[in-house]
């Protein structure tokens, strides 16, 4: 073959086009796995990409989305305290339980190989909980620890089915093993400056940890700097120094800046760090741009010498391979939003934003390609799944959108990308008066208990409110909402529904809720009325 007739052939073979990719296979060409690679990373889905369906039952916010680990049950949990398990391709609710939180939960998870029985929570009361679904599609939930403050985030020990970590506003993290009985309290994060260190903690917003080294996870919060921990260099016994983190990353122009703090972080499949800033933009970091354990330079950038967007495009006096990737156009001021990747080898940077838009970025290059209409007031929460090129995306708004690539025509960019009307905007002022606006909401959120009768009342409104939980089969569309939110709704249930309620007052020390066991309700009661609650 002529050096012109390879080249062409590589240069064609290099598309990646649906349909030669598909004959390639055919032909042994390449493998079932890279074809299925390549599909799922099309940038044609992509741009397809359209809602398939919304997702209705809570009643408040919803602030967690995440898919199980086979993809076919997608897991929620929201402002009204509940988690819900959906089956998304049907629309239908498989199981919706109180979760036994005193406020909003902010994050659930399936625990790995667990069959999707048991599930971790932390919530805006501190506490970290776990629920475990039992025979009869009974659910118990057990107090596991408390931050002092709103707890936001969790993360997983990739594969394993019994370790987890958590961090709060407390700027605690902890280490949760489901085989002991106490966590850990790995360090309390403080401030680079050797001279802050011992005012007051940072307050940590997100945690996350390296898919391919899980003894690698990173935090962020109220400071400009993520920080990476190396669990193997805990003790035990607080002598090996394990509060300074292993590595430090922050965009070289945000060094010294007081005013702006991380709200989202996540890893990609390559251990590429990708970084959310509130006011600011989201920043991707290799593991070679690390500032070291000792991020303070000799001369700190002023944060006043150089704009924001003119060092993040071309800073002048930095090596240009320390400054990361950067991706603009969205807006993340209001609440705490989170940030991820998108596609089997994390082709694709994805974000909500103040706007009510998800914005889709190219990982390599930082080219915005697909701007879409995902909620009337901020998106916060976007969820890609395991295993196929479909979203899952929550806000402000009580439903949650699942998206496929159905779409006929490709999608383009709107010519101008800008802020929806103020009319659909919340009256919250910034990132960092929203914690202060929580404060006046929840109580100040710092000594959050729940005596036994508080924690026994909610349980059981809230259990009596489950009339359609279904772990085993979905129910159609007309039994998502059937939620009572008064007594007089639960004297008109019909003679034949049943429910069955235990509970346990159990109190710790630490003033965990109680233990509920809610049995699924059978029947087929619906409230007419209960959309208009809404």
């Amino acid at each position: 073959m002529s050096e012109k007739a390879k080249k062409g052939r590589l240069n064609f073979n290099g598309l990646h086009h649906p349909v030669v990719d598909f004959w390639r296979r055919e032909v042994g060409g390449i493998s079932s796995r890279n074809f299925s690679n390549r599909f799922s990373a099309s940038e044609n889905l992509v741009l397809r990409l359209e809602i398939y369906k919304k997702l209705e039952k809570h009643k408040g916010c919803v602030n967690t989305v995440s898919f199980n680990a086979e993809g076919d049950v997608l897991i929620s949990g929201s402002d009204d305290r509940r988690v819900v398990l959906w089956d998304w391709q049907l629309g239908n609710v498989k199981l919706s339980f109180h979760s036994g939180h005193a406020n909003n939960v902010f994050q659930a998870k399936f625990m790995p190989f667990s069959d999707d029985r048991t599930i971790v929570t932390c919530a805006a009361d501190g506490m970290v909980r776990r629920a475990s679904i039992l025979e009869g599609d009974k659910v118990e939930t057990s107090f596991l620890g408390l931050h002092q403050g709103r707890a936001h985030k969790l993360c997983i020990e990739p594969g394993n089915p019994h370790i987890f970590y958590t961090c709060g506003e407390d700027g605690l993290v902890q280490r949760f093993d489901l085989r002991t009985e106490a966590p850990t309290e790995l360090f309390t994060c403080q401030s680079v400056d050797p001279r802050r260190r011992n005012m007051e903690a940072i307050q940590l917003n997100a945690i996350a940890i390296d898919p391919r080294n899980s003894n690698l996870f990173a935090v962020g919060g109220m400071d400009v700097y993520a920080r990476l921990y190396d669990v193997r260099r805990f003790q035990g016994d607080g002598s090996n120094g394990f509060t300074r983190a292993a590595d430090h990353f922050c965009p070289p122009h945000l060094i010294g800046n007081e005013e702006v703090g991380i709200t989202g972080l996540a890893f990609s499949e390559q251990s590429e760090l990708l970084v959310s800033y509130n006011d600011e933009f989201i920043y991707l970091f290799t593991p070679d741009m690390g500032l070291g354990s000792n991020p303070i330079p000799s001369s700190p950038i002023s944060k006043s010498s150089v704009s924001k967007s003119e060092s993040a495009s071309s800073p002048k006096d930095e090596n240009e391979h320390s400054v990361p990737l950067v991706y603009k156009g969205h807006k993340n001021s209001e609440t705490v939003k989170g940030v991820n990747f998108f596609g089997p080898r994390s082709e694709y940077v994805v974000s909500g934003s103040d706007c009510g838009r998800i914005f889709i970025w190219r990982k390599k290059g930082g080219e915005l390609i697909r701007v879409m209409e995902a909620d009337r007031h901020v998106v916060n929460c976007i969820e890609p799944h395991p295993h196929i090129p479909v979203l899952a995306s929550s806000g402000i708004e009580s439903d949650i959108k699942v998206w496929t690539s159905k779409a006929a025509e490709r999608a383009t960019l709107p010519e101008n990308i800008e802020l929806l009307p103020s009319r659909f905007r919340i009256p919250w002022l910034s990132f960092l008066s929203f914690h202060d606006y929580d404060d006046e909401l929840f109580g100040n959120g710092m000594d959050i208990g729940i005596d036994g009768n508080e924690g026994e009342d909610e349980s059981i409104d809230d259990a009596e409110d489950d009339d359609d939980s279904d772990y085993s089969s979905g129910l159609d569309d007309n039994d998502s909402d059937d939620d009572m939110d008064s007594d007089d709704d639960v004297d008109d249930m019909d003679s034949d529904d049943e429910c069955f309620i235990e509970i346990d007052n159990n109190m710790d020390n630490n003033g965990g809720g109680s233990e509920t066991n809610v049995d699924s309700i059978s029947g087929s009661h619906q409230d007419d009325d209960d959309d208009d609650d809404d």
